[in-house]
């Protein structure tokens, strides 16, 4: 369940700490939280789909590594990003 381009330019527009950013953790964060929503939508249909359930469990470990390496550095933008997403956090 990839991101077209134009939901990746708006997700990179609403999360980008300058104008030439594309990879900063926050817009990662972002990226990874969309594609997980789209993943688990896909998977309440399709229950046997083993192989995209393995690569959902990565996403969440890898979301999950980047939120606590952006909570170390500065616990205010955490709690900003968290609430921008709508993620427990």
């Amino acid at each position: 369940m990839s991101l077209d381009t134009a939901e990746k330019q708006k997700l990179i527009e609403t999360h980008q700490i300058h104008a030439t950013d594309t990879g900063s953790v926050e817009v990662q964060v972002a990226m990874l939280s969309k594609r997980i929503s789209k993943l688990s939508s896909h998977l309440q249909g399709n229950i046997h789909d083993f192989a995209s359930r393995q690569g959902l469990l990565k996403m969440i470990g890898k979301r999950k590594r980047l939120l606590s390496y952006i909570k170390e550095k500065n616990v205010q933008n955490y709690k900003d990003l968290v609430k921008k997403i709508g993620i427990r956090g």
